[in-house]
């Protein structure tokens, strides 16, 4: 677990509620039961505050950390695509967006295909990637300030259902896709009969919970979120997401009983490590 990630990961799920800032004494004890030694801790989150993704506060003699403005919309943007799915029918149009980008910006180009497959958008041709999902004005409203993109944006139906099929695809690597929520789901539902019969607690469940969330966020850059007549038969991504929201939903009190314990002081500094 990547110490930077696992910040954001606490303030999100826990620290939100519960005034939304952190003493850092609270903040090194939380990260140690994740094993994060105390020196990465305070590398961390200087970083984060230089990056300004972090603000600080002087309360006496101790220092309490907050998230920014542009870190806690970074941070609600992500807990979106992860937890929530699209509603009602498609429509059966595509979003397609043409980007030019120069030479010159490929950083920029690589920022605009992270962005795309963030709001499930995929490739279809080169320069060339479509979305069933109506988020044109968030790409465009992205990229609004960088005069060097050029975007054009449309709005299509193909010839029938077989080939928007075929489209998807081609966009998107659904059958690897497919496996890797198989796997999860082998992983995650065997488990919940004993998170349901509250077999974790404390630090345990804490860090299962966030094991969870962990090995699940990366699926949002992958899965564009198809509508059900898109997806191949015996699709395992809609039981992985159901799987996923009851894990974090039966692990919550147990972590969030351990988190309030700690950040009152009942939990010895030992016992997070």
């Amino acid at each position: 677990m990547k110490a930077r990630s696992l910040v954001f990961d606490l303030f999100g799920d826990y620290l939100r509620y519960r005034g939304g800032e952190v003493r850092l004494r609270a903040l090194v004890a939380l990260m140690g039961c994740f094993d994060v030694p105390e020196t990465t801790v305070r590398v961390v989150v200087t970083r984060l505050r230089k990056e300004g993704w972090l603000q600080s506060r002087r309360d006496g003699r101790e220092t309490v950390y907050a998230l920014t403005p542009t870190a806690w919309e970074l941070l609600d943007e992500g807990r979106a695509r992860i937890f929530d799915r699209a509603a009602g029918p498609w429509d059966g149009y595509w979003r397609t967006v043409i980007y030019s980008v120069p030479e010159t910006d490929r950083a920029l180009r690589e920022q605009l295909r992270k962005k795309l497959a963030w709001l499930g958008f995929g490739p279809i041709a080169p320069s060339v990637w479509l979305s069933p999902h109506d988020r044109l004005d968030a790409v465009r409203a992205a990229f609004a300030a960088e005069p060097s993109v050029r975007l054009d944006t449309f709005l299509s139906r193909s010839t029938g259902l077989t080939s928007d099929r075929d489209i998807a695809s081609r966009a998107w690597d659904l059958e690897a896709l497919d496996r890797d929520y198989a796997d999860l789901l082998l992983r995650y539902r065997p488990a919940l009969a004993g998170y349901r019969a509250g077999e974790l607690a404390g630090a345990d469940a804490l860090v299962e919970r966030m094991r969870l969330v962990i090995d699940y966020r990366h699926f949002p850059f992958r899965d564009p979120d198809l509508p059900a007549e898109l997806l191949p038969e015996g699709w395992s991504g809609r039981s992985a997401h159901e799987v996923f929201l009851s894990a974090h939903g039966l692990l919550r009190a147990p972590a969030e009983a351990f988190v309030d314990d700690l950040l009152r002081g009942d939990v010895p500094l030992s016992d997070t490590g």
